[in-house]
């Protein structure tokens, strides 16, 4: 029986932790388990027998980090065999039901650009190799787990569907936010997830069962796929030496239980847990009938952050990025400006839109590579849901395949050419697709004749896998000054699809007034009466008073706005900007004068170019170290706040230190004085940890802040860095761990840097780290994130 037939009707049965065993195995300091597949074949076998007689239905191979930025091409392709046979061997010998041996997949260990060093399709390549050979060994199904970043996760779900037919179940690691590292929240993962076509979602590492009840509660809500989830045993602990976790089997098995009361498909252990959880795990479970899998039916769309749901309010689309009927735009468009795009999205985000339409189509420039730039360029400064609208099947397909979450594409139409062209795009990348009523005949002027054309276009989607909830239809605004009747068919198409057919809709509404005088006032009318009748969002102007006027009111008149907060907070913006004389919706965004105040406006919001420019201007007039103590450094400090705050995600704060970084760089040009002064900061993950994202975060926000740093990288010795220590004289030394089995090595070094360097304060931090385990092994301090270890920073040394 396939897995996912299985699914539909039983709950499904994971394995455990297999880092857990082989350390209580012997696994070294540094040593790649992947290897023990070779060197200690019966070893693994074992393991993998001990969870199948535990009552494990799924065992995961011993593959979780083989990929080829660890191992050459031959080693991986023979560890990946071995360890496929090794965990055949286990099902053989067992006999019985039906087991599945599912490839396992983790994450790089490398952070996606522009975040880090490590490309989209260099990612999709590294995943793929794995996954083809896995395949050709014979697994049952893919199993991508512990992923902490959307786009990463997004690269290696792309990779299983391009490389394999076989099922992919896709686990992601939350942290006590109920976010993963780089900000997006459950809803989002499941509308991307979702719509690539991963056959099970959920989540497991990071903490114990009922500190993931939240996320798991939000997947279960969301997902019409089946739920999975494979928590640690609790938290981790350091005791004689060896690493372990604070919740027993029974109490683990009755907090995973209940989870699977909710609704949970699919249920193992991660970190901590060993067959005795599973056993007990099993034996909780038993009893509990599976709670039938639904269709949510949520039409959505999602940043790296946060999901856009349609019907729960109406949805602004702001429509200032496209170039028509804009002289400046086109002009930046040639140019290349970015920074004219990156400035408009951002000012769109806050007026108040809720998704940013990205069109660039001119016929003169190259529109595949400048739609893809300006979509990643946009995603890296601005967290709202992009909607990609192009014409042009090529330029579609390169902006869809970058893009991080769930897009909105625009646009598919009636026409055979154009369904055939965009629906395969769309179930591929899981977008969802705006759909125009029009078709080889043109666009009709009967409400009828368009929601008749809606549905042929919804019966061709279903060809291709897609259903009502990936589609909202827009019926076209026509012009009235062309046709008197034109908006009120508008209208009753608007209705009809919205009741009949039970598909959402959106309209440009602006096209209604073409030709009119105070196109404001006839364009907020016409919404405030689309609305009336269904609408569910709108393209718009979001400078539009009107427009606005008419979304604030609508709000609160249909009972969306609680106690009538928004539409107060709104009021008052109006009456202010009332007093001041319009002079007319600008056609660019407004160029910032050259002050102190915008540099520091730049760096918050990770505008490189522009944060560089500026820094040249002012240095005209300022000293060099009064740039950068002045302005560089509080705006760090500002975005610093609101990522303690939880205001800003991880990828906000690395785009704010890009900047800062690149202001700092015109600085330096200028004054070779400026260079670091706070002093020298060893940095390094401890020897047999291969993992260094977060080091390498924290490397580069000390920097900012003015740290001379010494990073020695991964897998570091306690030598090494203890004699890069004693040379530099150096008063703060960071280390980082992200496996549970190089905690040991951790410890020996602060020992050894204790003993060697006594002046030096020693920070700590890292996934499996926590602040009583960081106390317990001689650390000075922990830091949680790359934030608070430049507060330990300033703390341990006095600043």
């Amino acid at each position: 029986m396939k897995i996912t037939e299985f699914l539909k009707e039983n709950t499904l049965l994971l394995d455990g932790g297999m880092g857990t065993l082989l350390q209580a195995e012997g696994l070294g300091a540094g040593e790649l388990p992947e290897r023990r597949n070779l060197t200690h074949p019966q070893q693994i076998t074992a393991i993998h027998s001990a969870y199948l007689q535990a009552g494990a239905r799924v065992i995961s191979t011993n593959t979780f980090g083989a990929n080829s930025l660890k191992f050459s091409d031959s080693e991986l392709g023979e560890i990946i065999s071995a360890a496929v046979a090794n965990a055949r061997a286990a099902t053989r010998a067992i006999g019985g039901e039906e087991r599945w041996v599912a490839l396992d997949i983790g994450p790089t260990g490398r952070m996606l650009k522009p975040y880090g060093d490590l490309d989209f399709e260099e990612a999709v390549a590294i995943f793929s190799k794995t996954v083809r050979l896995g395949a050709a060994c014979g697994v049952d199904l893919i199993l991508i787990e512990t992923m902490n970043d959307s786009y990463e996760c997004k690269a290696a779900l792309l990779a299983a569907k391009e490389s394999c037919d076989l099922p992919v179940f896709v686990s992601c690691a939350y942290g006590a936010d109920g976010k993963l590292m780089t900000g997006a929240d459950p809803a989002a993962m499941v509308a991307m997830l979702e719509g690539m076509g991963a056959d099970a979602i959920g989540v497991n590492c990071s903490l114990g069962p009922r500190a993931l009840a939240p996320v798991v509660e939000d997947y279960l809500r969301y997902a019409s796929v089946p739920v999975l989830l494979k928590p640690n045993a609790g938290l981790p602990r350091v005791e004689n030496g060896r690493t372990v976790y604070d919740l027993t089997p029974d109490a683990f098995a009755a907090d995973v239980a209940a989870l699977v009361a909710r609704g949970v498909r699919a249920v193992g252990g991660c970190c901590g847990t060993t067959p005795d959880y599973i056993r007990a795990l099993k034996q909780a479970c038993e009893g509990i009938a599976p709670l039938p899998l639904t269709q949510k039916n949520l039409t959505a769309v999602s940043s790296y952050t946060h999901a856009v749901f349609f019907g729960n309010g109406p949805v602004l689309i702001g429509e200032r990025i496209n170039p028509t009927g804009k002289k400046a735009f086109k002009e930046a468009l040639r140019a290349r400006d970015i920074n004219y795009i990156l400035r408009e999205g951002i000012t769109q985000q806050e007026r108040g839109v809720h998704i940013l339409d990205v069109n660039v189509g001119l016929p003169e420039i190259d529109e595949a590579e400048m739609l893809t730039t300006a979509v990643c360029e946009l995603q890296a400064v601005c967290d709202l849901p992009l909607q990609i609208d192009t014409s042009d099947p090529v330029a579609m397909e390169r902006a869809l395949r970058r893009y991080n979450g769930r897009p909105m594409l625009n646009s598919v139409n009636g026409k055979r050419e154009s369904m055939e062209a965009v629906f395969p795009l769309a179930k591929k990348y899981g977008a969802l697709v705006v759909a125009l009523t029009l078709d080889e005949s043109g666009i009709p002027t009967s409400a009828a004749e368009r929601v008749e054309i809606a549905r042929r276009i919804l019966a061709e989607a279903a060809r291709y896998g897609l259903s009502a909830k990936d589609l909202v239809f827009d019926p076209l605004a026509l012009t009235v000054s062309a046709d008197t009747n034109a908006a009120v068919e508008t209208l009753c198409a608007v209705e009809r699809i919205h009741n009949e057919l039970g598909c959402h809709t959106s309209l440009g509404v602006s096209n209604v007034s073409f030709g009119l005088p105070a196109r404001d006032l006839v364009n907020g009318t016409f919404f405030t009466m689309a609305l009336a009748k269904g609408l569910s969002a709108a393209i718009m102007n979001p400078y539009s008073t009107e427009m606005m006027k008419a979304y604030a009111a609508y709000r609160t008149l249909s009972g969306q706005d609680e106690a009538c907060a928004d539409y107060i907070a709104f009021a008052a913006q109006y009456v202010a900007a009332a007093s001041t004389p319009v002079t007319g919706v600008p056609s660019a965004p407004a160029e910032p004068t050259q002050t102190a105040s915008e540099l520091q406006d730049a760096i918050v919001k990770g505008l490189r170019e522009r944060a560089a420019a500026l820094t040249a201007a002012l240095l005209c007039s300022r000293a060099p170290l009064e740039i950068v103590n002045d302005e560089v450094i509080p705006a760090l400090n500002t975005v610093g706040e609101g990522f303690e705050n939880k205001r800003v995600y991880l990828p906000q704060l690395l785009m704010s230190a890009e900047a800062a970084k690149a202001a700092f760089e015109v600085v330096r040009g200028a004054a070779e004085a400026t260079a670091a002064t706070k002093g020298c900061v060893v940095l390094a993950t401890v020897k047999g940890d291969i993992h260094d994202i977060g080091k390498n975060i924290v490397r580069l926000l000390l920097e900012n802040y003015g740290y001379a740093v010494c990073d020695l990288g991964r897998d570091a010795s306690p030598e090494a860095i203890v004699g890069a220590t004693v040379e530099r004289h150096a008063p703060l030394v960071g280390l980082s761990a992200l496996m549970t089995t190089t905690v040991p090595a951790m410890e020996e070094t602060v020992a050894l840097l204790r003993e060697r360097a006594p002046w030096c304060k020693i920070m700590v931090g890292g996934a499996v780290l926590t602040r009583e385990l960081a106390e317990r092994i001689g650390a000075h301090a922990y830091a949680r994130d790359a934030m608070e270890a430049v507060r330990c920073a300033e703390q341990l040394l006095g600043e």
